[in-house]
């Protein structure tokens, strides 16, 4: 398939879609028996999460992992043969441990943690993940599918390459079954792309394993199950007495779970809402498996496959309104949506392909550009219809067609969007760590269009954090009655407003317009320090890579018990600013202040270094050394540390003085980090902003 082309485009967006809605819809049961489904909830036709008293959009390992470790392409400057080793460095840059993408349940226990453990300790990938170093069972548990499905959309017909990625991505954590399970998938995802027969796919699948392989028997058997018998509870009976958990070992192993894809991929009969049905209903590995199929399905059959459930009142998008979140080492993505994973896919595709990349609308933050898409916004206030328009885009292709009789807001989230819900993301097992995609000192925009003669009033708000974590909105100027049949309205970001946490519209008189698009522009203009009053989401605002993040008499108190720590806050927009803090070291290894932090293994860093030094630092999977000096410090004392990046230029000093002035070209954008390795340190007056 052309990978510059529209139709490439639309069915990678319905692979994303396809994966979140089977995530969404699997996670508030996964891991139950389908006799329990059956008491319980019966068939599942649609999502459950309110009969369970569980958020529908939720913090998951299985959207997380698949759309964080894809990045690693790009870290390391898109080559097609990207090594395992490799991979795993991307793992180190983005897992925090204990606290994302993965489910952190111990040494043998959990298959990724145990990978994880290996490469944290010096062992490089596959071997992290091999069965000679964790065993068979351990390496051949579900992890190796549930993350794969990014690797065979930048691939789209093209198997072999799919074949190649899938082996080398599964072989960080996983071995043996595991990765043939890992490979058929990715097979058949990467030729959907361009042919939409079930069983061209699984002929092709079966050409990629050994034939005397379980994964291989087991693709075999269920085909013949399920020629012979069309009763898709009779073939999962067959599935459970043949190849149940009681046969493999572990928690979740990839040879039950793989045969429930199959089996749901041929019962599903090329409908989207029968197959999710069924592989739910069907229980085990729900999310991860009714994801994996999803994407599949999104893939093989397009939008349209998904979309033909609205016709029977089954509107899968509508509830999720593309939204995801994807909480990292780098907090870029922490707040994201199907069409921004979905730009990502297509421009990783592009770059491996030496093509030119896809910026919608000039590459604005919000641009609605796929049919359906909606990006996150949803009726804030009032009684509202939302709903993509094709055809009136003044740059692109759709738009957002806003309509309401009376008082509307109409809103998207660009951080955590309330207090309760980062607390129960937290209880259903993995935390929403993010920080807000917009700051002070940014200009926001929004293009509007009437769809009459003229535009009602509007306006573009913002709304943050304020006093105990109470909702506070500024609005921009609003639209003029002159005529107009288009206006961009503008909103500068003030020094106050932090954290942002919600943008979006409001038509205070009722009325219609076209969101054609939102973007902002601008470096960060933003004062860091613990505000005055009882609100806790500027702490949130921070992402944590550090043993205790606490406030004392000090703003920030970091303790870090063992190698080097990070509290992270920022995105991979901010290029070109000055960090500065009032840094106390306490008693440290290394304390000072990182610069365009891309993770917690990319980034540079001025640091207070043990015994009497100084050092600027660059750090790339591996630790370089750019400039260091002698220089007295002392614990207890306070240093008034500035870092700056502009350009390739990096400078760094002390209270006014320059100390070090490099030139580096491999890392132009990212957040900021406060450092602490093995030790205490108190920061103050921290704070980011552009010298511009």
């Amino acid at each position: 398939m052309q990978i510059d082309s529209t139709a490439y485009r639309e069915k990678v967006y319905a692979g994303v879609l396809g994966k979140v809605i089977g995530v969404y819809l699997g996670r508030p049961f996964e891991g139950w028996h389908y006799d329990q489904i059956q008491q319980r909830l019966g068939d599942i036709n649609y999502y459950v999460h309110d009969q369970l008293n569980v958020p529908l959009i939720v913090t998951d390992d299985d959207i997380s992992g698949t759309f964080t470790f894809l990045r690693s392409i790009a870290d390391h400057h898109y080559t097609p043969s990207i090594s395992a080793r490799q991979i795993g460095e991307s793992w180190l840059n983005y897992l925090i441990e204990e606290k994302t993408i993965l489910w952190w349940g111990g040494m043998g226990n959990s298959t990724e943690h145990t990978a994880y453990l290996r490469l944290k300790s010096g062992i490089d990938a596959p071997e992290s993940g091999s069965i000679a170093r964790n065993g068979k069972v351990v390496a051949e548990q579900i992890g190796a599918q549930i993350f794969i499905d990014g690797w065979a959309m930048i691939a789209p017909g093209d198997p072999d390459r799919a074949a190649h990625f899938a082996r080398t991505a599964a072989s960080v954590s996983h071995d043996g079954e595991a990765i043939l399970g890992a490979v058929s998938l990715a097979v058949m995802e990467s030729l959907a792309f361009i042919e939409s027969s079930t069983e061209v796919l699984l002929d092709t699948a079966l050409s990629y394993l050994p034939a005397q392989s379980i994964i291989y028997q087991l693709i075999s058997d269920i085909r013949n199950w399920h020629a012979g018998e069309r009763d898709w509870r009779e073939t999962r009976k067959k599935i459970e007495v043949n190849y149940g958990y009681d046969k493999y070992g572990g928690n979740c192993h990839m040879v039950p779970n793989h045969g429930l894809i199959i089996h749901g991929l041929l019962h599903g009969q090329d409908d989207f809402s029968l197959a999710m049905k069924i592989i739910n209903t069907c229980g085990w590995d729900t999310d991860c498996n009714s994801g994996n199929l999803g994407c599949l399905l999104g893939i093989q059959h397009g939008l349209a496959g998904i979309d033909a459930g609205k016709r029977v009142d089954k509107d899968w998008r509508g509830p999720i309104a593309d939204r995801i979140y994807i909480p990292t080492a780098d907090p870029s993505w922490g707040i994201s949506d199907c069409v921004k994973e979905t730009v990502n896919i297509v421009n990783t595709a592009a770059r491996l392909n030496d093509l030119p990349i896809w910026a919608p609308k000039d590459d604005a933050q919000f641009h609605f550009d796929l049919p359906g898409s909606v990006q996150g916004f949803h009726v804030i206030e009032g009684e509202a219809v939302i709903e993509s328009q094709p055809g009136k885009s003044r740059t692109g292709q759709y738009s957002l067609k806003l309509s309401c009789k009376d008082r509307a807001a109409f809103g998207t989230p660009v951080f955590a969007p309330s207090k309760d819900i980062a607390k129960r993301f937290e209880k259903a097992g993995y935390a929403l760590l993010a920080s807000p995609l917009l700051y002070p000192g940014q200009t926001l925009s929004a293009e509007i269009i009437a769809t009459g003669n003229s535009l009602p009033t509007a306006h573009l708000y913002t709304c943050y954090y304020g006093e105990n974590d109470q909702r506070q909105t500024i609005l921009s100027n609003p639209t003029l009655a002159t005529g107009k049949t288009a206006e961009t309205l503008t909103l500068k970001i003030p020094d106050y407003a932090h954290p942002v946490y919600e943008i979006g519209i409001l038509l205070p008189q009722g009325g219609e317009i076209l969101l054609d698009r939102v973007s902002w522009t601008g470096e960060p203009s933003v004062n860091l320090d613990r505000p005055a009053h009882k609100g806790t989401m500027w702490r949130r605002s921070w992402v944590s890579a550090v043993d205790q993040f606490s406030s004392w008499s000090e703003p920030y108190r970091l303790v870090q018990n063992k190698d080097r720590g990070l509290l992270i806050q920022g995105t991979r927009e901010w290029r070109n600013y000055t960090v500065r803090a009032q840094v106390t070291p306490h008693l440290a290894a290394a304390s000072g202040l990182a610069i365009r932090v891309q993770g917690l293994n990319r980034y540079y860093a001025f640091l207070l270094t043990a015994p009497g030094e100084l050092k600027l630092i660059k750090r790339i999977h591996h630790e370089s050394c750019l400039a260091r000096l002698s220089f007295d410090w002392q614990f207890g004392n306070q240093y008034a540390l500035w870092l700056r990046c502009d350009g390739p230029n990096l400078t760094a000093g002390i209270n006014e003085q320059t100390l070090f002035e490099v030139t580096d070209h491999d890392l132009d954008a990212g957040g900021i980090g406060l450092v602490i390795e093995e030790g205490r340190c108190a920061f103050e007056a921290v704070s980011a902003k552009s010298d511009s």
